[in-house]
């Protein structure tokens, strides 16, 4: 498959498409719709995973559904952060001293590059801010 199929999908775009009364909801739910007709691949972290997980825990139904789409869901390829990726992250985080990145943001980046994906799913500002990515929608 083509690298301009493959897609991250951030935290934030996946709390957007499940919440309804969310800033982002109709922007995420319009390229939710891009995903399916274009039929792309889309990946995200095991640390992107506990971030939803933790933003749906206080209504556990919702946070348990949210947990077992990214982990069940065929067309999610769920990726383990590596050692590696966690190191490449720390150097991020150091390069960009000026950016209040989340170790999570960066680590996402380290994987993203090891990947080779071009396009993140994303309405954190600090996708925007590494500068290195196509920001989707």
């Amino acid at each position: 498959m083509s690298k301009a199929r493959e897609i991250f999908v951030d935290t934030g775009a996946f709390i957007a498409m499940r919440v309804k009364d969310d800033f982002n909801h109709e922007a995420a739910s319009a390229y939710l719709n891009t995903i399916k007709a274009k039929r792309l691949r889309l990946h995200t972290t095991n640390f992107i995973l506990d971030e939803v997980y933790t933003y749906f825990c206080r209504a556990h139904p919702v946070a348990v559904e949210m947990a077992e789409l990214l982990m069940n869901n065929p067309l999610i390829n769920l990726h383990r952060i590596t050692v590696d990726d966690e190191n490449n992250g720390w150097k991020i985080l150091t390069e960009f001293a000026d950016k209040d990145f989340s170790y999570t943001d960066a680590t996402s980046f380290a994987l993203i590059e090891r990947l080779g994906i071009k396009t993140v799913f994303a309405f954190d500002e600090h996708f925007r801010q590494y500068g290195k990515l196509l920001i989707v929608p």
